[in-house]
């Protein structure tokens, strides 16, 4: 489904100005395909510069639904427990690719869900020294799955955790010290956290999936949509807290940051919400070349309508360095760093829906400078979809674009612009979909030692790819030498 909208969005903002929390609560209509309206006031949004979460989430789920009444969500074909290689631009007959080969696919009702898939991350058990175990971390509707996949071609469910209260689209992952740590969108959801060495100790196989219980709970907010941890510091930044209930505290949407350091005892730390709701963030103990900042704790926040750079160093001082708009912004989702620090590449998720360009996007960043950072260029792929969320590792840029699958590019020139990235890989997990919408891959997992890559698609579920990174590597040296890629 290809959602249409009309929107002026206007950004008035001086640099390193925090957005005030009383705007005037405007009425705002949008225009659907269909010529139908979807009517937002009151904290539906909170100003006029840009979309909010609360107006794109309904906008998902009104495409979700369309899609469950297609019977297209879940899409619960059997799961392909073997490899599958690329060969001539497909895998497994229908999956289009380049360099990378399929070497498993979990269906979401095999990892124990009735609903869709969403995030996605992995982690890498060390039960002795030298041996790596590697586990895929698979964000469902109605929990989370917990899946072994050292040998990716027979991957293994051990087990799921269910959600804490309701099912929700939306649920994040992320890892600290053997514990995983999840949130969702579901009302009065919490953070939970699950000891991930429990699963060295699977269940006796029995009826279904196994269903665990968390070690612990926090519960000083109800929905929250992303979470990040800086594992440097030990501290969890948990981000989009809309909901206000007792004993919440949802620090206006912004930065609600908890000590994690004794993993099964998160301990509420401070809030930030000085520039209003951020989407999603990545916190690092800053190395980059902006000397001012070295060793200080330093979180790259996507603000729906601004890149802002926030100093967290000191929590009961936290400073806003920059707040950044950029040309033609629809929804700043998410974003990644260079491994250096000093380029960032970020995605709008409205963009190629809401402005005349449908091919995607990607914005590549100058971060030099934390007090002045710069959209200097924007990457536009071949493919018109819809961006959602990227992650980078030494020199590739891994990209989940929805419709468009798993993306891969070579930056290795990145501050040359645009002109100097090229896509060097891809694999499509929505061979359904072929239009500008939220179907698809939902995100990525690029950190295993072995290589691998875990996707999790919104309809199917769990794919374990493999880059053929020989091919990869070929490619860069051919641009390297001046050769054109094909």
């Amino acid at each position: 489904m290809k959602l249409l909208l009309a929107v002026l969005v206007a950004v008035a903002v001086s640099e390193a100005q925090p957005r005030h929390d009383n705007h005037h609560h405007s009425r705002h209509n949008f225009t659907e395909h269909d010529g139908s309206k979807v009517e937002c006031v009151g904290k539906c949004i909170e100003g006029p510069e840009a979309f909010h979460m609360p107006m794109v989430m309904k906008l998902k789920e009104k495409a979700y639904a369309e899609c469950h009444a297609e019977g297209k969500c879940p899409f619960n074909q059997p799961s392909i427990h073997r490899l599958s290689p690329c060969v001539d631009g497909k895998s497994a007959g229908e999956y289009d690719c380049r360099n990378i080969d399929m070497l498993s696919y979990t269906s979401l009702r095999d990892m124990g869900s009735t609903g869709d898939g969403n995030d996605i991350w992995g982690w890498t058990d060390e039960p002795a020294p030298g041996v790596l175990r590697e586990y895929a971390l698979v964000g469902m509707a109605d929990g989370t799955a917990f899946v072994h996949i050292t040998d990716p071609t027979e991957p293994e469910v051990i087990g799921m955790l269910p959600t804490h209260t309701s099912s929700s689209s939306w649920r994040d992952i992320k890892v600290y010290k053997n514990h995983a740590y999840i949130v969702s969108e579901a009302s009065g959801h919490g953070m939970q956290v699950f000891n991930l060495l429990r699963l060295r100790n699977p269940p006796a196989p029995g009826q279904g999936v196994h269903r665990y219980e968390a070690d612990a709970h926090y519960s000083m907010v109800g929905n929250t949509h992303n979470i990040a941890i800086n594992e440097d510091t030990g501290f969890a930044y948990l981000v989009g807290s809309t909901r206000s209930g007792s004993g919440y505290q949802v620090c206006s949407g912004g930065l609600h940051i908890v000590d994690i350091s004794e993993p099964l005892e998160p301990k509420f730390s401070t809030c930030y919400g000085g520039d209003g709701y951020t989407h999603d963030v990545q916190c690092v103990v800053y190395h980059g070349p902006d000397t001012r900042y070295s060793g200080h704790e330093i979180c790259f926040a996507y603000n729906e309508n601004t890149l802002t750079v926030v100093d967290v160093t000191n929590k009961n001082g936290v400073v806003m360095l920059s707040r950044t708009p950029y040309q033609d912004v629809s929804y700043s989702h998410q974003g990644w760093l260079t491994e250096d620090h000093a380029y960032a590449i970020l995605n709008d998720e409205l963009d190629e829906m809401y402005t005349s360009e449908k091919r995607t996007r990607s914005l590549l960043w100058d971060v030099k400078n934390l007090e002045a950072p710069v959209h200097y260029s924007s990457f536009l792929s071949t493919e018109r979809s819809v961006d959602h969320n990227l992650y980078i590792r030494d020199d590739l840029a891994y990209e989940a674009n929805y419709c468009a699958g798993l993306r891969i590019l070579d930056i290795t020139h990145l501050q040359d612009g645009a002109g100097s990235v090229t896509e060097v890989a891809y694999f499509d997990v929505a061979p359904d979909w072929n239009t500008v919408s939220f179907h698809g891959s939902w995100s990525s997992y690029p950190y295993f030692a072995s290589g691998n890559v875990i996707v999790n698609s919104i309809e199917r579920g769990l794919f374990v790819l493999k880059p053929n990174y020989e091919a990869i590597r070929g490619l860069q040296q051919q641009r390297h030498n001046g050769t054109r890629l094909h």
